[in-house]
């Protein structure tokens, strides 16, 4: 689908051929940023409104350059975190990065396929913080002091919790975008899930 518009798009999408001036300039840095030969479609629903396209790659770039988590985790909220928010576009394109860094075939599948975080293949610590991405999801507002106290307790630090949650509600935004500007009904949208592990050679790490 690289070059082609999406049919169910409700907004127009500039063509990474037809980019010129600032547009084309971020186009490139969303290339490098990613370690794709294409800009995703995610980016171009709101390239028409370069000052927006400029806040969702600062955002992205937030999450997905330098940070305290390890890229896998990082990834492995975002898949979750889409999934848990309805949004199959974003689960598919996010389960590809995270095979890139590593995350199993099981686990994937199980973000693909399952609604509890109790049901994905990992540890206990990793569960405390599964459970916490979750909550954020489903009703951040309903997070204790003593549910947060737990994560801590189960190893996690102050500024990693912090990553996972900015990491978790910024996919509340995307997905929504995604969703709302009718992309994200299929994850056959997402180009980036339909890339061979040999299409990316530059993938920040």
């Amino acid at each position: 689908m690289d070059g082609q518009q999406i049919s169910t798009v409700r907004v127009p999408m500039v063509e990474e051929s037809e980019a010129t001036g600032v547009t084309a300039d971020l186009y490139a840095q969303i290339k490098k940023t990613t370690g794709l030969p294409f800009v995703p479609d995610m980016f171009r629903l709101v390239s028409a409104q370069p000052n927006l396209l400029e806040a969702v790659i600062a955002g992205y770039t937030g999450i997905f350059g330098e940070g305290v988590l390890p890229r896998a985790t990082r990834e492995m909220i975002s898949a979750w975190s889409s999934k848990i928010n309805g949004c199959p576009y974003c689960v598919g394109t996010h389960n590809w990065f995270l095979s890139q860094f590593g995350g199993s075939a099981e686990l994937m599948q199980a973000i693909a396929a399952t609604n509890e975080p109790e049901e994905l293949p990992v540890d206990a610590r990793t569960l405390a913080l599964m459970q916490l991405v979750t909550q954020v999801s489903r009703a951040a507002y309903k997070i204790t002091d003593e549910e947060w106290a737990r994560v801590a307790e189960a190893g996690w630090s102050n500024e990693e919790m912090l990553e996972a949650v900015f990491t978790s509600a910024l996919f509340a935004f995307i997905n929504r975008l995604v969703d709302g500007l009718g992309l994200g009904a299929s994850v056959a949208h997402s180009r980036v899930s339909q890339q061979p592990d040999t299409d990316t050679e530059a993938v920040v790490r």
